[in-house]
């Protein structure tokens, strides 16, 4: 499968699943960005991220603020999650939504327990 093809599943199974959301957390979940990349990048490698994560929320949570916001943001890297997936296209389109829901929990300011509580890890 192209990278090409792989962005567009991702990003059909991120909406379907933004849909799917209870209606509290739609909105919320629509102002957060998705940033669908391959691989992470050099700077995250270097801040000791591991090669092979699948994705990753990054900024402010819902309802925090601080002197120096981040700007909330979800990243999903695509290369990985098929690796993972072993180039079955279900179990990546399957992983595209679990990865998305666990880094949308942490927008929601789920720690990773609380993640794991509810299925999303």
């Amino acid at each position: 499968m192209t990278a090409k093809e792989r962005l567009r599943i991702a990003a059909d199974t991120v909406t379907a699943t933004q849909r799917q959301l209870p209606a509290a957390i739609r909105p919320l979940a629509a102002a957060v960005p998705v940033h669908f990349e391959e691989r992470p990048e050099a700077d995250l490698l270097a801040e000791g991220l591991e090669p092979d994560i699948l994705g990753l929320f990054s900024g402010e949570p819902h309802g925090e603020t601080s002197d120096n916001p981040v700007p909330a943001q979800i990243h999903l890297f695509l290369e990985n999650i098929w690796d993972y997936a072993e180039g079955d296209e279900a179990i990546f389109r399957d992983e595209v939504q679990l990865t998305y829901l666990h880094e949308l929990g942490h927008y929601l300011g789920w720690d990773e327990d609380q993640v794991a509580e509810r299925g999303l890890e």
